[in-house]
């Protein structure tokens, strides 16, 4: 797919094809993004002006990925290192499932927070690091820029069931960190294109099982 140079709600709107309530949805994220980011440094200030495509449908691109392996369930996300909510508070508010947001910066759960009671968004905001977490079993666990591949599993180990799939948001990186994680970790991968980014792919990783 060839990213238009002018990318916004619009745009997103027609590679996404979510409903116009949706998108009513996360413009009020958006517009919370840009008048929160000039005092809470929230993402990259050089990704603002394009947030469109660098957050909304870099986290909006897994929706139909996962739908593909959960066509009708409502899942129970767990989204490690959350930021601004990228990718599970997009994913809540498109209607995957519940997200629990994990994130230990205080300015950065506030948003969540804020964005959750204006979008009606089903989501919670634990501000903990995710070692401190109670443990309980999940569907579906996301990350987005956080942390290799390899910490990711040691972080995630007890949340993971047989059935829990991993679905990360990586870089020009990601081959080299599945091989380092392969050498503690047994997992089946599959690979997609980013929609959103030429360098970035999209991995899922399911049946992890330590070695």
């Amino acid at each position: 797919m060839i990213v238009p140079e002018i990318y916004g709600p619009e745009e997103f709107a027609d590679d996404t094809d979510v409903s116009r309530e949706t998108l009513d949805k996360l413009k009020v994220y958006s517009t919370a993004l840009t008048k929160w980011q000039k005092a809470k440094n929230l993402v990259a200030n050089s990704t603002i002006d394009d947030q469109w495509r660098r957050h909304f449908l870099d986290s909006a691109q897994l929706f139909p990925l996962i739908r593909r392996y959960h066509p009708t369930s409502q899942l129970k996300l767990l989204d490690i290192g959350s930021g601004a909510g990228f990718p599970g508070l997009v994913l809540a508010a498109m209607g995957l499932g519940h997200a629990v947001m994990v994130e230990s910066n205080g300015r950065k759960c506030t948003f969540m927070n804020h964005v959750i009671r204006e979008t009606e968004a089903s989501a919670i905001v634990v501000n903990q690091r995710i070692e401190s977490v109670d443990h309980t079993g999940v569907d579906i666990i996301t990350s987005r820029a956080c942390a290799k591949i390899e910490q990711l599993l040691a972080w995630s180990a007890p949340f993971i069931s047989p059935q829990t799939e991993m679905w990360l948001l990586k870089g020009a990186t990601a081959e080299e960190e599945l091989t380092q994680a392969a050498a503690s970790w047994n997992m089946t991968t599959e690979q997609f294109d980013s929609r959103s980014s030429e360098e970035g792919v999209i991995l899922r990783l399911s049946g992890i099982k330590r070695r």
